[in-house]
């Protein structure tokens, strides 16, 4: 059990005649509300990020089990990141308080108990064992499990096909042939189509941006660092690099520029459409510039006050003006190349897949299969047609 610094939450004495609600507001409660989540955070993305954040909302402390290789590859299939790698990136999430590393995949009473937890929380999709039950059911059953809406347009499984679909067809854009029918076909199989893998759009609006945002200006002393980039299939390599620029300064307000899909072409000629909000669920982001220019310019350095602006060891293509993107941080003298020591980068994690590439399939279909199976029993208990749309 590893505690994460980034929360300091003590606990109160019980006030018998007050009520101790997760609906009260913190500051109404006379105990503190322990919340438990667990799950694999194999590739995280804004889902699992929301999902951490609803969780946190629910209560004061949040306690995050996270599954081994071990587990997840006997009930779902191969992680595409060791368990290493997960414990770390769920450790840099700003709403988790504690992680519980090698949690088991069934969620137990027993469980909750020993982290002292009031219930559980997950999203509305079903988790299922390699037998198909429900991980979830002894705190169903018990009246310890809450529950929060999933969040729609994207998922693991999604990704994952996204990825392995790279192996097969190299696409400039998301309307390429191959792409659609990807979109078209994955997710479904004869019997239907699940809500869970289904492939969807995700779209970002304000307010899904100001859920995540920290609300915090830069205060006097502070140093304003800006590092710009797609941060595309955000994984463990990008938290490694903003943990290194937020080690710059004493008293660091870090802003990540997110560069949007056209921009990330001038860089790779790819537009692979993996961008999300995941850069605003770490604790060494302060703020983060949607849709930043890919050139750093006087305009930008001067409207936030940058002091500092870092790069990685990555390759920094010129503009398309041929121009180079950081000349004027250069010019300024505030610009630094920073050396994480990560080697795990987007191109490397999708080598990863490709070389497992036959195990990843099947993980897929087996997850997809399983969902059906349980939609077509929740049917049939309804008395609906198990072949309606």
């Amino acid at each position: 059990m590893i505690r994460n610094g980034s929360h300091a939450v003590e606990e109160e004495e019980e006030d018998q005649g007050e009520p101790s609600s997760s609906s009260l507001s913190p500051g109404k409660r006379k105990r503190v509300i322990r919340v438990w989540c667990d799950g694999c955070y194999d590739m995280v993305h804004y889902g699992h990020s929301n999902q951490l954040r609803q969780a946190k909302a629910m209560g004061d402390y949040l306690v995050v089990g996270v599954h081994t290789d071990e587990e997840i590859a006997k009930h779902k299939g191969p992680p595409v990141f060791t368990q290493a790698e997960r414990y770390k990136m769920i450790r840099a999430t700003k709403w988790v308080d504690e992680i519980v590393e090698g949690a088991p995949y069934v969620t137990t009473l027993e469980t909750l108990d020993k982290y002292n937890c009031d219930f559980c929380m997950h999203g509305d999709d079903i988790t299922l064992t390699v037998d198909g039950k429900d991980t979830y059911d002894e705190v169903k059953r018990m009246g310890r499990y809450r529950e929060c809406k999933r969040t729609q347009g994207v998922s693991t499984t999604d990704l994952v096909g996204r990825m392995l679909l790279l192996t097969k067809s190299h696409h400039s854009n998301v309307d390429n042939t191959a792409y659609q029918l990807h979109t078209d076909n994955f997710g479904k199989d004869p019997k239907g189509h699940s809500p869970w893998t289904g492939v969807s759009q995700f779209l970002q609006t304000s307010q899904k941006i100001i859920q995540f945002a920290s609300g915090k200006e830069p205060q006097p002393g502070d140093t304003i660092i800006y590092v710009a980039g797609a941060f595309d299939l955000f994984h463990i390599g990008h938290v490694d690099f903003l943990e290194t620029v937020h080690k710059q300064a004493e008293k660091p307000y870090v802003i990540v520029g997110l560069h949007f899909d056209q921009v990330c072409f001038i860089k790779t000629n790819a537009l692979r459409d993996f961008t999300d909000l995941s850069s605003l669920m770490v604790i060494y982001v302060s703020e983060v510039v949607i849709g930043a220019p890919y050139a750093v310019g006087k305009d930008l350095l001067d409207h936030f006050k940058v002091d500092l602006v870092c790069h990685g060891k990555t390759e920094v293509f010129p503009d398309t003006d041929r121009t180079d993107p950081y000349a004027e941080p250069k010019k300024r003298g505030i610009f630094r190349i920073l050396d994480s020591s990560s080697n795990l980068t987007t191109d490397y994690i999708m080598q990863r897949i490709i070389e497992n590439r036959l195990q990843f399939e099947a993980r897929n279909q087996k997850k997809e299969a399983k969902e059906m199976a349980v939609i077509e029993a929740l049917k049939d208990e309804r008395g609906e047609d198990p072949h309606a749309g």
